[in-house]
């Protein structure tokens, strides 16, 4: 969650924004927000899997948690298959 706080009130935090801070690297089948730490904005988070407190403090800050489907392997575009 403390990393959350860097995003500004309202965004949209996917796994392309958290790439772009380098807050995720490499690749990986899933992604999961754990509720460390403290958050106060209003966002709307898209991962593949919240832990239960992480749900509980999005929603306490008035934003919203996406589910995304969790079959689809997220890798950064240099790692991406090539058609």
């Amino acid at each position: 969650m403390g990393l959350l706080e860097s995003f500004e009130d309202g965004a949209h935090v996917d796994i392309a924004a958290l790439r772009q801070r380098r807050l995720v690297q490499g690749r990986f089948d899933v992604l999961k927000i754990l509720g460390d730490g403290e958050l106060t904005k209003k966002l709307t988070v898209s991962s593949h899997r919240f832990s239960k407190s992480a749900l509980e403090k999005i929603e306490k800050a008035g934003g919203k948690a996406v589910v995304l489907p969790s079959h689809a392997v997220a890798a950064s575009p240099a790692e991406a298959p090539s058609a």
